[in-house]
């Protein structure tokens, strides 16, 4: 491969402040196909400035500044950070950042669930960013988001070990007209390490009076009551939250997967789809997949749920929920309207079984095979345009029940695991494949992809090297996860 052409493309979002993303395109000595690939984000000098810091006072001190008129991008080195108080952000357009983006690297922690350090970070101006770390350790929430605050982004973090909910939207009782809007949680990772909580006043996404928030491309584990009454969901708005995309997540052992409304304080509109959710045999608390409670107008479709435990339901509808629509749903259990709620129901299946899916206990709900009942079968949903995975829908006839789309994939070679290599490898005309690997992927020499087939290469970190030869009429995909 050769160098053909390079360029810069300035970005805005989802960041404060100007950035560049580095491209080139490369030509294939074998034919004309061009590959466009993101090299990651780079600082341009002169643009604007930022602050980095590797210790605890210089944090605090350089978010203070922030606050007051400064520097509003602070970066942080690879280290632990053990807070005394909560971090305030009191100024619009602060970002907080690892500057290795690696989320594992930098840890920004209190004294423990029952310690003195309230929040990591309490949210109280617009435009908030946090990316790329570790969170947690604290004795009420590790993001707190005031119903002020508005459009807070959230990406690449690891939340854990949270004394209540992890990532809190507050609302004011007394002023019921305010509230945060536009906000975003993409690709976290949610956890009690212990595989249960402390307490039952926990949660995952816990958000009142919040309009137009995403949450997309999470994974949620063992947010489980240990005593007295079920948790709160994993993802949960509620009292007057509105217009809510929940998609693309993954949620493993929570005693309640998503919900819009709690009895009469509800939820109006949104949608929840491609989202797979599993909870294993054990009982304690474990309620229902996906739970609608005075959620007018809501939209639940193309979600694969598979409970272990004896609840009789993966979706229910309560209360004065109306005008829903409840379609393309893969479960193993019932889904039910109760408490006088009504919704228009189609095209799912609620007898789904075990050996339908690649692995269960991991919240892997893909499609082992192409299962008669499900493939082809799904009713047409506009916005309906792909799965968990981004797939393309539909990939034959008609449109897939479930989270995942199946591709036919008999001609694809194993490529997938934790840090996949791949040497002396084809992929067959017609051939439509994922490469999925949990560290990295390799590609090596010899790796050839015909023309007319489709591949996606799908890890944290892809490295292309010298020898890969994609024809002319072959597409593929480059994605981080």
């Amino acid at each position: 491969m050769g160098l053909d052409n390079f360029r810069l493309h300035q970005m805005q979002n989802p960041f404060t402040r100007p950035r560049v993303r580095l491209t080139f395109s490369v030509k294939s000595r074998y034919g004309g196909l061009k590959y466009i690939l993101a090299l990651g984000f780079c600082l341009l000098p002169g643009l604007s400035s930022a602050v980095t810091v590797n210790t605890v006072a210089e944090l605090v001190q350089a978010v203070e500044q922030a606050n007051s008129g400064g520097d509003k991008e602070i970066l942080l080195e690879d280290g632990i950070y053990t807070l005394n108080s909560a971090i305030l952000i009191q100024s619009d357009g602060i970002t907080v950042r690892s500057m290795s983006g690696d989320r594992s690297a930098v840890t920004v922690q209190g004294t423990g669930m029952d310690g003195t350090v309230s929040h990591i970070f309490l949210v109280q101006a617009d435009n908030f960013t946090v990316t790329d770390m570790t969170l947690g350790n604290v004795y009420y929430h590790a993001i707190q988001v005031q119903p002020f605050a508005q459009a807070p982004t959230m990406i690449n973090l690891y939340i854990f070990d949270t004394h209540e909910q992890m990532i809190k939207v507050a609302y004011d009782p007394g002023n019921p007209d305010v509230h945060s809007d536009n906000g975003l949680v993409e690709n976290c990772l949610f956890e009690y390490i212990a595989g249960i909580g402390p307490q039952y006043y926990i949660g995952g996404v816990d958000a009142h009076h919040a309009r137009n928030w995403i949450v997309r491309g999470n994974t949620f584990k063992n947010i489980r009551s240990p005593s007295q009454q079920l948790a709160e969901h994993a993802i949960h708005f509620w009292n007057n939250s509105q217009n809510t995309l929940v998609e693309r997540n993954t949620i493993i052992n929570c005693d309640r997967g998503v919900g819009f409304g709690l009895g009469y304080q509800g939820h109006v509109g949104g949608i929840i789809r491609n989202n797979m959710i599993y909870h294993d045999n054990s009982e304690g608390f474990a309620d229902v997949g996906i739970g609608l409670e005075s959620a007018p107008d809501a939209q639940v479709y193309n979600n694969s749920i598979y409970q272990e435990h004896t609840y009789p339901n993966a979706i229910e509808y309560r209360f004065t929920t109306t005008g829903v629509i409840i379609s393309n749903n893969l479960t193993n259990k019932a889904i039910a309207g109760r408490d006088g709620a009504s919704a228009t129901c189609s095209n799912n299946i609620t007898n789904a079984g075990t050996t339908w899916f690649a692995n269960p206990p991991t919240g892997d709900l893909h499609l082992l095979s192409p299962v008669p009942a499900v493939v082809d079968q799904g009713l047409f949903i506009t916005g309906l345009d792909d799965d968990i995975d981004r797939d393309i829908r539909p990939q034959g006839g008609g449109y897939d029940i479930g989270a995942d789309e199946y591709v036919f994939s008999e001609s694809c070679p194993d490529c997938s695991g934790d840090e996949v290599a791949m040497d002396n490898v084809t992929f067959p005309s017609g051939a439509i494949c994922e490469c999925r690997g949990n560290i990295s992927i390799t590609i090596g020499p010899e790796v050839v992809i015909q023309s007319g087939a489709t591949v996606t290469f799908n890890a944290p970190i892809v490295k292309v090297n010298p020898g890969f030869h994609a024809e002319n009429g072959s597409t593929v995909y480059m994605r981080q996860h």
